[in-house]
């Protein structure tokens, strides 16, 4: 199981997007310490399951703060994220 902390945005996104290939084959995302998410974070969750995928395996996150899973869900995002609403 991999983990995501501080805050997901524009500033910060590059440094988690070097490791997108780990991440992204971890089976598990533990989001527990993931203090905030912009535009940019949510396109960071997107671009992990989207690698996930292109592999065949599934990327399931877990502990989702509750500002990530309204701003996922303002713009349609739960599905694809695999969130339940």
């Amino acid at each position: 199981m991999s983990a995501l902390q501080g805050p997901l945005r524009f500033a910060t996104v590059p440094q988690w997007f070097r490791q997108a290939d780990a991440l992204s084959a971890s089976e598990t995302l533990d989001l527990a310490e993931v203090t905030y998410c912009d535009s940019a974070g949510l396109a960071l969750l997107i671009e992990l399951q989207r690698r996930a995928r292109a592999q065949q395996r599934q990327l399931r996150y877990i502990n989702v703060p509750q500002q990530l899973r309204d701003f996922a869900g303002f713009f349609g995002l739960q599905p694809v994220l695999g969130l339940d609403a």
